[in-house]
């Protein structure tokens, strides 16, 4: 083995010996030419606008939680709320109270029809919060309730454009605010099935002490009596039903029975001594309010204005055009202004009128 390896090396080393004489006569090797690779195109990516997710950041109030999800699935623009803070849009220069909603409309998209939780935005101008409260009410409750909105973790919070996220909060003076909600979505399993339902009848609450409230006008209570074997469920409107005459219909379509008819209608005195009571209490507190407020606050709520933001037409999300509404809640009432198109656009609009205009004159 020893002599094998040894012939073995010297085989090896023989023509390392000879490569100098051969390397003299070979052509000296042309170097190999570099390819350069192929420049790839710089890539551009859209800058954020400033106020680009302050629509996102409005907490949707009385949205059911499991719907949340479905609400950001478009791409929504709200290019119109961000121009209504540009110079010479509406709320430029102005305090502002932000809050959103949905409203599940039936739309298309791509060609087929839908029901769609479409979101919106409500812009209330203001020198101070329109509201500290939130209101409870659905068709399944019995009562209505006002009640603190810290009670449901909600409360109103500046938003911070994105041009000042690296500034500190408490050195920026904030002129927009937003209605915010602190509840995690990871501990709504822990909560009673009677507290989560509570988030979805959830209405942003608003008291105008300039107007009469609409229960104050109102003439009608709602019934549910206690009749067996089933509860009678009605209207009795005071002014324009006769007890004795809607009793007897009730009878007549065998909702009630003829031996519980005086218990009914005592039933039913009752709940319109009581609204007739709260009608007259909510009267004289609304008396009392106007004389305890001051000149300035007075000029404050006379001078509020809403604003109502749906998101403008966009191929990444459907149409809306057609299921606008300018009616806020049963407390806001109607806004003042509808936000239909993008102030840009309603420039461009008015640009191509005038324009038209001229041509025909000239």
């Amino acid at each position: 083995m020893g002599r094998g390896a040894k012939r073995k090396t010297k085989q090896e080393q023989g023509p390392k010996q000879d490569a100098p004489e051969e390397n003299k006569n070979k052509a000296p090797r042309a170097k190999r030419a570099k390819t350069s690779k192929p420049e790839s195109e710089p890539e551009y990516f859209e800058d954020k606008r400033n106020l680009e997710d302050l629509w996102k950041e409005t907490f949707p109030v009385g949205t059911e939680w499991d719907q949340l999800d479905s609400v950001y699935q478009f791409k929504w623009d709200f290019s119109n709320l961000e121009n209504a803070f540009e110079e010479g849009g509406v709320l430029h220069g102005k305090k502002v109270y932000l809050f959103g909603c949905t409203e599940p409309q039936l739309v298309m998209f791509k060609g087929e029809s839908k029901v769609v939780c479409i979101p919106v935005v409500v812009a209330v101008v203001s020198p101070f919060p329109p509201s500290d409260k939130i209101g409870i009410n659905s068709v399944q409750r019995e009562s209505e309730e006002i009640i603190p909105m810290k009670q449901m973790k909600m409360d109103w919070v500046p938003y911070i454009p994105l041009e000042d996220r690296d500034s500190q909060v408490d050195r920026l003076k904030s002129q927009i605010f937003i209605l915010s909600c602190t509840q995690r979505r990871s501990a709504l399993k822990h909560l009673k099935l009677d507290r989560l339902k509570k988030y979805e009848y959830c209405l942003p609450y608003f008291y105008q002490p300039f107007k009469e409230d609409e229960l104050e006008q109102s003439t009608e209570v709602q019934i549910i009596y206690p009749a067996e074997p089933k509860p009678v469920f009605c209207e009795f409107d005071w002014e324009l039903d006769e007890l004795q005459e809607f009793t007897d219909k009730l009878v007549e379509e065998e909702e009630l029975s003829e031996d519980q008819k005086d218990a009914f209608k005592e039933f039913v005195k009752e709940k319109v001594r009581e609204a007739k009571k709260a009608n007259k209490e909510a009267r004289e507190a609304r008396k009392k309010a106007i004389e305890e407020m001051s000149e300035e606050t007075k000029a404050a709520f006379e001078s509020m204005r809403f604003y109502k933001f749906y998101p403008v037409q966009s191929p990444d999300a459907p149409d809306v055009s057609n299921v606008k509404s300018p009616f806020i809640n049963r407390y806001y009432g109607k806004a003042h202004e509808l936000k239909r198109i993008s102030e840009l656009l309603e420039l461009q609009f008015a640009w191509l009128l005038r324009v038209s205009t001229d041509k025909q004159t000239a």
